[in-house]
């Protein structure tokens, strides 16, 4: 049918509009001279052009067009002649003497558009006649060009309600029957295209048909302008015409077309009103036929509609629509037995969004949706097509966008069993969308229950759940992931102490098995938030009985133990060291003597066992003795014990400058400024005094090995301690012993061997600067540095 190569495609094209030109040519020139035998005969030579059959479906709409262009300045003409005198009756019997079938229905509809004009004949009588003369034309490519050429020209010219062409009260019977007739056979020629030719062109005609759909489809359009077309009308006569049509095709391309056109072209109040009959013909149609697609554009169009306004929700509430619609997608399903499991979804999804729009409180639908999806999808497992995990999440996600409440999300009881089908990836990522709608709306979940449904759908963030699967998330995109469950921790919150701790106990029976990457993100989040409790029952039970007041804390340090014991598998010793040390200082507080006294033990331990980098050692002696510093709740006894081990650990670091800066931290053990019994100035001074005697062998050290007496940095660093103790008023501290210190300094500073150390420069000149201030205070402080001479 259609020549080989492009080539001759184009010559037998070039030919082709060559001819129309040539033609037409001569058609104006006898248009110029009135004309109308010449006219008539070289327009009918100009349209036998279109009678080829060499040209492909794009070819020939180019041909088509330039044909087109010269018929509306023949149709201009006819006009013409008919102000001139000529009778338009004459005229239109006249063009029928054509020699050709095509030229002659192509002039015939011309002359017909004009014969409507005119009003001398019913615009009905015409409008079916030239629809019955295309019969004449059955090539499907010239047939359905002639048709779309009669609906062009006569789409204006419709008898329609308050059209000049108006005719008696059936009127709008009339126009809807042209239209329809002429939408029926321009089907039947669009189908026929496909059974023609060798079968292995099909795709070939499949995708020159996809070309000429449009053609197809404006009848449809025509027919949705119609005013006079009202919902009974459409509901009674065009819709069942229009889909019997559809059915009887039996064609998939064009059935998937046309019913997208009927979802697109006509409005929404008639698709809610047909809903039934255009669900019905959904089964009828062919099963190769993609028919979710059509299913979920028709929702698409229902849910926009009901977004518009709440005034429209009392018709979809009418007509049952949510109940029609779920029947009608679930005989589909079970219709189309090897429909894959992404589309099943995806018709699920298109349902849930609907019924989001239309029945935002009935959660009880919402879960009936779910509750289908996970009937489908029972013994699948966990699914491996990257299509329908993507559905599935957008299925989740719509209730929590929403309500954007994940206490909605919870009630319903299919939502965790769909999410058991998602993979270790996408399991991983709906519980992201589940975590960053929680911190958006600043949700609080406040019953254990509730937290433990929630870190149930979460469990891909807070453990592997395949051991095989590698973890491809990047450290960055990791942390953000593990921060974000933190956060969500911390928010975590119940006025009942009862309650909260119970939600605690729930937090730790999910995190406590995440593994060593996890745990060092989740396990401070559960012992910081479980601190507040313990902070709030402070505030709370200062007036209850001793033994209620400390039962919940005792249950919370008990629970606190075992979750900092969990990060030992890690190891990261040095972030238990400092939860032991949190919790010391939180059990002090609530004056429990046994359990910060065993918080504190274990924080040695670790510092005995498991810390062996000399500045993490130094570090850990630091915040030891500043956590130390600040318990009141010991007895002279612990105390006494565990200042000791603090010292003890000091004197013993590898480094002689680690040495010098923990022992004179230990001096402030020994000075607590709101306790009385713990004023020692002895001791505060023996401390110091060790530490000068290290900074010394420090300095001496550094001198044998390099050959200079190195930095006096520790020396300044002793001398600002020894300012603090004389200000707190510990008499040990002389100002001789101060005044001695600084000329040492000041000695060393001045050496020839001495090594340049801009960091140890400024902390002497901010030191001295701070000896001088004191001094022009005045009052009893400036008395007290007076004698100091700086």
């Amino acid at each position: 049918m259609i020549p080989n190569g492009v080539e001759d495609e184009e010559k037998f094209l070039s030919a082709g509009i060559s001819g129309i030109q040539q033609n037409a040519f001569y058609m104006h020139r006898a248009l110029d001279s009135n004309n109308l035998k010449d006219a008539l005969k070289y327009s009918a030579q100009m349209l036998s052009e279109l009678r080829t059959s060499r040209l492909s479906p794009h070819k020939y709409y180019e041909l088509y067009m330039r044909a087109f262009d010269e018929l509306r300045k023949l149709e201009i003409f006819f006009k013409e002649e008919t102000t001139r005198g000529c009778s338009i009756v004459e005229l239109y019997e006249l063009v029928q003497h054509a020699g050709n079938i095509l030229p002659r229905l192509y002039l015939l509809c011309t002359v017909g558009s004009v014969y409507i004009k005119s009003k001398e004949a019913p615009a009905k009588d015409i409008l079916k006649d030239l629809v019955e003369m295309c019969r004449g034309i059955q090539h499907p490519l010239r047939g359905l060009f002639l048709r779309s050429y009669l609906s062009q020209v006569s789409k204006d010219k419709l008898p329609d309600i308050g059209s000049e062409y108006e005719g008696d009260a059936d009127t709008v019977v009339d126009a809807v029957e042209f239209v329809l007739q002429n939408f029926t056979e321009m089907n039947k020629l669009w189908v026929r295209m496909q059974h023609q030719g060798p079968a292995r062109e099909k795709e070939k005609r499949e995708k020159e048909r996809s070309e000429l759909r449009d053609l197809v489809g404006k009848n449809l359009h025509v027919l949705s302008q119609i005013e006079g077309i009202d919902l009974e009308m459409y509901k009674e006569t065009v819709l069942p015409r229009i889909l019997e049509q559809v059915v009887n095709c039996k064609d998939e391309i064009a059935q998937g077309y046309l019913m997208d056109c009927i979802i697109q072209v006509f409005p929404d109040e008639y698709h809610l009103q047909t809903l039934e009959t255009l669900l019905g013909a959904c089964p009828q149609l062919q099963p190769s036929l993609d028919i979710k697609m059509v299913l979920a554009r028709l929702m698409e169009r229902l849910s926009n509609y009901a977004a518009l306004s709440t005034d429209v929700l009392p018709e979809f509430f009418q007509v049952e629509a949510f109940a029609k619609l779920n029947s009608s997608i679930g005989k589909v399903i079970e219709a189309q037995e090897d429909m894959p499991i992404a589309g099943v979804v995806t018709l699920y999804s298109s349902l849930l969004t609907f019924t989001l729009h239309v029945h935002p409180d009935r959660l009880d639908y919402v879960d009936q949706i779910l509750g289908a999806c996970v009937k489908k999808l029972s013994g699948k497992g966990k699914l491996k097509d990257s299509k329908a995990t993507k559905q599935i999440v957008a299925l989740l996600s719509a209730p929590l966008e929403k309500y954007k409440d994940i206490d909605t999300a919870l009630k319903l009881s299919n939502f965790p069993h769909v999410m058991e089908h998602l993979d270790g990836a996408t399991s991983k990522e709906m519980a992201n969308v589940l975590i960053q709608t929680i911190l958006k709306s600043k949700t609080c979940i406040s019953t254990a229950e509730k937290v433990d449904a929630l870190f149930e759908l979460m469990k891909g963030l807070l453990r592997d759940l395949d051991e095989n699967l590698p973890d491809e998330l990047d450290e960055e995109d990791f942390k953000e992931e593990q921060n974000s469950v933190s956060r969500l921790i911390q928010m975590l919150h119940n006025d009942d102490p009862e309650e909260m701790l119970k939600i605690i106990c729930t937090v730790k029976k999910h995190i406590v098995t995440g593994g060593p990457k996890r745990l060092p993100f989740t396990v401070p989040a559960l012992i910081f938030n479980s601190l507040k409790l313990v902070r709030r029952l402070q505030n709370q039970d200062e007036n209850a009985p001793e033994e209620e007041a400390s039962t919940i804390p005792k249950k919370i340090f008990q629970i606190l133990n075992q979750i900092i014991e969990a990060l030992s598998s890690v190891p990261v010793p040095e972030l238990a060291l400092r939860l032991y040390l949190e919790c010391a200082e939180a059990a002090n507080d609530s004056d429990l003597e046994p359990v910060a006294y065993e918080f504190f033990t274990q924080a040695y331990i670790l510092y005995e066992e498991e810390i062996s980098d000399s500045k993490a050692q130094l570090t850990a002696i630091q915040l030891i003795i500043g956590t130390l510093q600040r318990m009141h709740i010991f007895g002279v006894e612990n105390r006494d014990t565990l200042t000791h081990k603090a010292t003890g650990y000091s004197a013993k670091l590898l480094k002689k400058p680690d040495q010098c800066k923990a022992v004179y931290s230990c001096a402030h053990l020994f000075w607590v400024d709101d306790q009385d019994s713990i004023k020692d100035g002895e001791r505060v001074l023996l401390c110091l005094k060790r530490a000068l005697r290290i900074a010394n062998a420090a300095q001496q050290m550094s001198n044998a090995t390099r050959g200079s007496s190195g930095s006096v940095l520790l020396f300044i660093e002793i001398l600002n301690k020894y300012l603090y103790f004389y200000e707190k008023g510990v008499t040990q501290i002389t100002v001789a012993s101060i005044q001695s210190l600084i000329e040492l300094i000041t000695t060393e500073m001045q050496s020839e061997n001495k090594t340049a150390d801009p960091a140890a420069e400024a902390l002497l000149a901010s030191t001295l600067r701070y000896i001088q201030f004191q001094k022009d205070k005045g009052g009893a402080v400036g008395e007290k540095y007076e004698s100091i001479k700086s």
